[in-house]
């Protein structure tokens, strides 16, 4: 079991087989959200990113969730709802 987790981080076993990017970014709070459900294992998997400029520069946090829905379109929907709660509730230091 432990094997198999650790084949999935690293892009092994039965882990994340596709990403997908087309999505449109969602703008909320001076962030942006852009949802990259992943297919594994027959479902869709919360992932995506949360971008800002901050002085100049542009920060990026990338995130996976457990989550996984039937669809794409679902686990983008929440995807945002996720990142959304991070934002309101970690603000800038999310980048950190």
């Amino acid at each position: 079991m432990i094997g198999k987790l650790v084949k999935s981080l690293f892009g092994g076993g039965d882990g994340p087989q596709k990403k997908s990017s087309g999505h449109p970014p969602v703008v909320y709070d001076g962030y942006e959200i852009i949802a990259e459900p992943r297919q594994t294992s027959g479902q869709w998997q919360v992932s995506g990113r949360i971008e800002k400029d901050i002085d100049g520069t542009r920060k990026v946090h990338d995130f996976i969730r457990a989550d996984t829905l039937p669809s794409e379109e679902e686990a983008a929907n929440h995807t945002v709802r996720k990142a959304k709660m991070m934002i309101d509730q970690q603000g800038d230091t999310i980048f950190n």
